[in-house]
């Protein structure tokens, strides 16, 4: 069958690159500010005045966003995987225990979802503090691991849910345990709600101010937003360094899609399928 190119498909293109412009703007803007002279008080996405590259320089040497950077890496990359694995190993039972007891936990999980975090804001600084991790990534590696779990186990219980079972049986009687059935057939298996689980997590550990804000100030091991947060001031706030700043640090983010767009897509649509 020959697809033919209809004026319906030149309207649905046409719009598209219209949304694609529209979605560029605040990007455009973005990049012509952190390129303007802190004397430029021309419009963001006028191209007009004095450029600089030195707000760049600013932006790296006075806010350690080297070292800011690696920080992120480093409790994003951490946190997902835990998140994934622990997820994954939760979410089995769950899913193929057809008990009560299963149910309920987890309809308890499905709580996690709805009830806010900050609740529990006061014992939580406390139970770390009283852990010595207060001012270590291993703070927010924790907190990152029991925030991303409700929504882990939502997706991966769902996902196992409906996903057929003749391989895990098939594994059973050639011997295989539980264990062995999981690593080598289940977890395989959820590759594609994996990648949805990762992306969704590591987009959200690596935008939270909150949390290393609240735990990691002061102690030279913050995270990028929280060092991009050092430029505002009181009554001040030099915005092209910040926009600079910003944009340095969306750097890493963008690469992470050039290089893993396709399993990106692949994960989003096996998720939303399963």
């Amino acid at each position: 069958m020959i697809n033919r190119y209809t004026w319906r498909t030149l309207t649905l293109e046409a719009a598209l690159a219209i949304a694609a412009l529209i979605t560029m703007i605040p990007i455009i803007g973005l990049v012509n500010v952190s390129f303007k002279d802190q004397r430029n008080n021309s419009e963001a996405l006028v191209i007009a005045g004095n450029y600089t590259l030195e707000n760049y320089a600013t932006a790296w040497r006075e806010g350690f966003l080297g070292a800011a950077i690696a920080n992120t890496v480093f409790i994003t990359t951490v946190s997902v995987a835990v998140i994934v694995l622990i997820g994954a190993f939760t979410a089995y039972p769950i899913a193929r225990i057809g008990q009560r007891w299963s149910r309920w936990v987890f309809y308890l999980f499905l709580l996690g979802l709805v009830i806010p975090a900050q609740l529990g804001l006061l014992p939580l600084y406390r139970a770390v503090s009283g852990l010595g991790l207060v001012g270590t990534p291993w703070s927010v590696i924790l907190l990152a691991i029991g925030g991303g779990m409700p929504f882990t186990v939502f997706i991966f219980t769902t996902f196992l849910r409906e996903s057929a079972r003749e391989y895990e049986e098939a594994a059973l009687i050639d011997g295989c345990g539980p264990v062995l059935t999981f690593v080598h057939i289940v977890f395989p298996l959820l590759r594609p709600a994996i990648g949805t689980v990762a992306i969704l997590n590591a987009l959200a550990i690596w935008n939270d101010f909150f949390v290393p804000l609240l735990y990691l100030s002061g102690s030279g091991q913050e995270t990028v937003q929280v060092r991009i947060h050092s430029f505002v001031g009181q009554y001040t706030a030099n915005y092209p360094v910040i926009f600079a700043a910003l944009t340095l640090t969306s750097i890493p983010i963008l690469l992470a899609y050039l290089f893993l767009q396709k399993n990106i897509i692949q994960g989003f649509a096996g998720g939303v399928k399963g």
